[in-house]
């Protein structure tokens, strides 16, 4: 690892002078992504910049159906909280199986989103929740958040600091997680609202996450895994790597959306 400054920031207005200030800085909150790409030496930033220790960006925010999450709220308290269950239970149950303990303990919902990792579970949510992610600087719905692998509309000196969501009647998580690590070989989280039925999948994307028109349609005539039978989706634009090919993908899309649905229906 190189060298680094490290500032704790009090306020979100101090973390963006100090990052002002520092000749290449970068924030960090829970260090899930970024503090491996430092020791392996494929990030070298010349500050950090730490938000955990600022108040304003933690908690939970639950009014009538309308959940506000702050950036620096950790994947284990997402899990855990009562009033986002009464609402919104499949948020809770994705954060529930997000890597391990220490990494729930320390990962952050806008550490997660900022790094938009392809096989990360969160981008799904926010994808299928027609979520806001709400900066320092402005408010960007998740449709145009999201840019590809590891890119998003975040520019220099922009930071997350809460996420914003109306909480469907209905809606469910699955994921097919990888042994080791836990992220999503495949994951979809789909949502039934009154704007219809939105579906988002991760960790299959060639280009990160998407919305399958597929799942969609079908779910849209009928919101019941049985309404999947049959249902394909193109592999065209899926991932193969080691752990899986595309057209595996594909088919990981079509299953794991059954289970979503069915989880949403319970």
């Amino acid at each position: 690892m190189y060298s680094v400054n490290y500032h704790r920031a009090s306020s979100v207005a101090d973390a963006v002078k100090l990052l002002k200030k520092a000749e290449d800085g970068q924030v960090v909150s829970g260090g899930m992504t970024l503090i491996p790409a430092m020791k392996t030496r494929l990030a070298a930033p010349s500050d950090l910049v730490d938000l955990r220790h600022v108040d304003e960006l933690r908690g939970i925010k639950v009014s009538g159906k309308t959940v506000t999450i702050g950036a620096a709220t950790t994947h284990a308290d997402v899990a855990a909280s009562d009033k986002l269950a009464k609402v919104c239970p499949a948020i809770c149950h994705l954060a529930a199986h997000i890597g391990d303990p220490h990494v729930r303990h320390m990962g952050t919902i806008g550490g997660s989103l900022a790094n938009n990792d392809p096989a990360a579970d969160y981008p799904a949510a926010m994808l299928a929740l027609d979520a806001t992610i709400v900066t320092n600087k402005r408010e960007i719905a998740a449709a145009k958040f999201f840019k590809g692998l590891f890119e998003t509309t975040l520019k220099d000196g922009e930071i997350v600091t809460a996420v914003v969501f109306t909480a469907p009647p209905k809606c469910g998580y699955a994921k097919f997680p990888n042994p080791a690590s836990r992220y999503a070989m495949t994951g979809v989280f789909v949502a039934k609202g009154k704007d219809g039925v939105r579906a988002a999948v991760t960790g299959a994307g060639d280009d990160g996450v998407f919305r399958s028109k597929e799942i969609e349609a079908a779910l849209a005539k009928k919101f019941d895994a049985a309404a999947l039978e049959g249902v394909a989706v193109p592999s065209r634009d899926l991932m193969s790597d080691i752990h899986a090919s595309a057209e595996y993908r594909a088919n990981l899309v079509v299953v794991m959306a059954k289970r979503a649905v069915a989880a949403a229906n319970a």
